[in-house]
């Protein structure tokens, strides 16, 4: 896509995203604040990549509640061909109208309907020709993109650049109302120079002590300020661990919400024993995780037994 093909749905400035993200619950910085706006401005999609959990998919769910655009997510994985992510054929719907056509008239009847069974009676939809063709506001979610062979970016390439796609039955498809388009990657394979040409960059981090106090207040109002704020450094100090995998802000949230659904003021080694799977879900990761975090819940005082 290009400036032409901006989605019509945009911001109006980057303090306009920061403000209208945030009313969704997404609080974004001044570099995320930045690129979410020049996208919509320039036509470009965003290509975020990051760690597992640090808001990538989240950010483009808060840019459609944001802008009352309907959401189109491509979930990519290993494997995942132009059958899955954009058409195929209804072949079971074909073939009953063949053998309709075909019950009393013979070959004649064939040739009657031959060249329409490639119509849009037959066409199944998959992601991404659906946001093609979307008559609202759409964000297109492409999750996970890095999780595509090189062969299936192609197809990418053709959508991102030009906003149309070739089906050869059809012909060429144009988009009637251009989304905003995100692709999230984690990193765990390195994409095409091609691919990362057409868009813009975005790098997310896990967020600073601050920036996730101020996300846990703003998703779990009823959670206490000093009860938030153990959390959060608690989060913290576990994700400078070698976790096979570090909690993710989600979690951190799900984690508040489990300790004030019990009651719970302060967090404590009980605490702790009781809730930290809501937080971490590998066995030695919680085993290191307590080992690491006693010292930190032992009231002062206490000798180490």
């Amino acid at each position: 896509m290009d400036a032409s093909q901006a989605p019509s749905a945009t911001f109006d400035g980057v303090g306009d995203v920061r403000s209208r993200l945030g009313a969704t619950g997404y609080l974004a910085d001044d570099a995320t604040a930045t690129v979410v706006h020049l996208s919509g401005r320039l036509g470009k999609p965003v290509l975020v990549e990051g760690p597992a959990g640090v808001g990538k998919t989240e950010l483009a769910k808060a840019v459609a509640t944001a802008l009352d655009a309907d959401l189109v997510r491509l979930q990519c994985y290993e494997g995942l061909d132009e059958a899955r992510a954009l058409y195929e054929w209804d072949y079971k719907k074909q073939l009953l109208r063949i053998q309709h056509a075909t019950a009393g008239g013979g070959e004649a009847g064939w040739e009657d309907v031959h060249d329409d069974l490639f119509g849009e009676e037959y066409l199944l939809e998959r992601p991404l020709l659906r946001a093609l063709r979307a008559e609202r506001d759409t964000v297109l979610l492409i999750d996970e993109v890095d999780k595509v062979d090189v062969e299936f970016e192609a197809l990418l390439l053709e959508i991102l650049s030009d906003f149309q796609v070739t089906i050869p039955e059809l012909g060429t498809v144009r988009g009637r109302r251009p989304p905003f388009v995100v692709l999230t990657s984690n990193a765990t394979r390195e994409l095409s120079e091609a691919l990362r040409r057409r868009c813009l960059y975005l790098h997310l981090e896990y967020p600073t002590i601050e920036r996730e106090r101020a996300i846990v207040a703003a998703r779990v109002p009823d959670a206490p300020a000093a009860l938030t704020d153990q959390v959060v450094r608690i989060v913290r100090s576990l994700r400078a661990l070698e976790l096979r995998k570090p909690p993710s802000i989600s979690e951190t949230l799900d984690w508040t919400r489990a300790l004030i659904e019990l009651g719970v003021q302060a967090v404590d080694e009980p605490a702790l024993s009781a809730t930290l799977t809501v937080l971490l879900k590998h066995h030695r990761d919680l085993e290191r995780a307590m080992a690491h975090l006693g010292a930190m819940t032992r009231p002062e005082g206490e000798a180490e037994r």
